[in-house]
C-alpha cells in the first residue's frame, strides 16, 4: 500500500537537495550553484506530510545525507524515508550538464523513480522541474537558515500547480564538544 507513495516521497526528498542552474553568466552561476551545494551538504532529518490526493494526511519522516560529487558540480544523496513501519532506501545523483543540471532519483523515470529535468538556483532557494511518465511537477526547497530547509512538491493538473507534499528538514549536527588539552 505504501510502496508507490513512499517512492514518490523519497524522490521528493532527494530532489530537495538537488539544485539546478538558472540562466546567468557561467562564472556567477557556477559559483552560486557550488555554494548552494556546499550549504546543503550534510545530514538532514525531518517530518513531512502528503497534503493532497489519495494519500492525503499520510505522515512520513526522512533521514538524508547529501555530499558534493567528486568531479564537476552536483550532489549525491543517500538515506531513507519511513512511513509507519515501512522504510524505503533512497539515493539520488544530480550532476551539471552543460548550462543546466540533470539527475535522477533511484533509477529515474524510466524505472520506478523520477527525473530532474529543469530548474533554477538562488542563494537560498531551488526550484526544479520533475517528470515521470505523464506526471509533471515542481519542487521548491528553501533554506530558511543554516539548520532548516522547507520543501514543497506540486504537480501540474491541467493548467494549475497543486501542492501535494510538504516537508521540513533539520540539519543534524554532531554535538560532541571539542576542547584543548593543557
Amino acid at each position: 500500500m505504501y510502496s508507490r507513495k513512499l517512492l514518490f516521497v523519497c524522490g521528493v526528498a532527494a530532489v530537495a537537495l538537488s539544485p539546478v542552474a538558472e540562466i546567468t553568466p557561467a562564472a556567477t552561476a557556477a559559483t552560486r550553484d557550488k555554494a548552494f551545494f556546499e550549504s546543503v551538504a550534510g545530514s538532514w532529518k525531518g517530518p513531512g506530510e502528503i497534503v493532497a490526493g489519495k494519500y492525503k494526511g499520510t505522515k512520513f519522516t526522512c533521514n538524508l545525507v547529501g555530499s558534493s560529487v567528486t568531479t564537476g558540480t552536483g550532489i549525491k544523496l543517500d538515506g531513507s524515508c519511513r512511513v509507519g513501519v515501512f522504510k524505503q532506501p533512497m539515493t539520488a545523483t544530480i550532476l551539471q550538464s552543460g548550462n543546466s543540471y540533470k539527475g535522477q532519483f533511484l533509477d529515474g523515470a524510466a524505472g520506478k523513480g523520477l527525473d530532474v529535468i529543469s530548474g533554477t538556483v538562488t542563494p537560498d532557494t531551488v526550484v526544479v522541474g520533475l517528470n515521470r511518465s505523464k506526471l509533471n511537477g515542481a519542487m521548491i526547497a528553501r533554506v530558511r537558515d543554516d539548520k532548516t530547509m522547507n520543501i514543497t512538491v506540486s504537480v501540474k493538473v491541467e493548467e494549475r500547480m497543486i501542492p501535494v507534499i510538504g516537508l521540513t528538514l533539520t540539519r543534524q549536527l554532531d554535538e560532541m564538544t571539542v576542547g584543548s588539552v593543557q
